[in-house]
């Protein structure tokens, strides 16, 4: 389904765990991580996808995306044609106010000591409550994208 996607992204400075009520393994490369149109295999779990993004608006917060789950296999055999820099993380589902979600990735491997957590919001305005674990706001910051993580990974900052 094609849409816009709206997220805000933050880092994390505090234990956001107790809170956790679902984890996932992630596994994902990029067959293209130019600005313009991300195109993204991942695994996670036990199911593969391929994403191709568009590039974000002024705030960065709200991009196009299109997304659709392809076969495990396919996924895997993606990957070994992505570009250099694939990225191994932990997702944590993180319940906010109402339906809203905080997704909190915690990096492995280059990115390991980087953990971030992102809200999808409905609108760009749309009010919620930031818990404690919550630290600054990087939304719209291109060196926090996963796209950009590949290239130049947190363990160069």
């Amino acid at each position: 389904m094609a849409n816009q996607e709206i997220e805000k992204k933050f880092l994390v400075k505090g234990d956001f765990k107790p809170f956790v009520v679902k984890e996932t393994r992630i596994t994902q490369g990029y067959l293209s991580s130019v600005p313009e149109r991300t195109v993204r295999v991942r695994i996670k779990g036990e199911k593969g996808f391929l994403t191709i993004k568009g590039i974000g608006n002024a705030s960065g917060a709200s991009r196009f995306e299109w997304e659709r789950e392809i076969s495990i296999e396919d996924a895997k055999e993606l990957l070994e044609l992505c570009e250099p820099g694939v990225i191994d993380k932990t997702r944590y589902i993180v319940k906010a106010d109402g339906d809203l979600v905080f997704e909190v990735d915690e990096f492995y491997g280059d990115n390991n000591g980087l953990t971030v957590a992102e809200i999808e919001l409905p609108t760009e305005d749309t009010p919620f409550t930031k818990p404690e674990w919550l630290g600054e706001e990087v939304t719209g910051d291109v060196k926090y994208f996963n796209s950009m993580l590949m290239k130049n990974p947190y363990k160069n900052w």
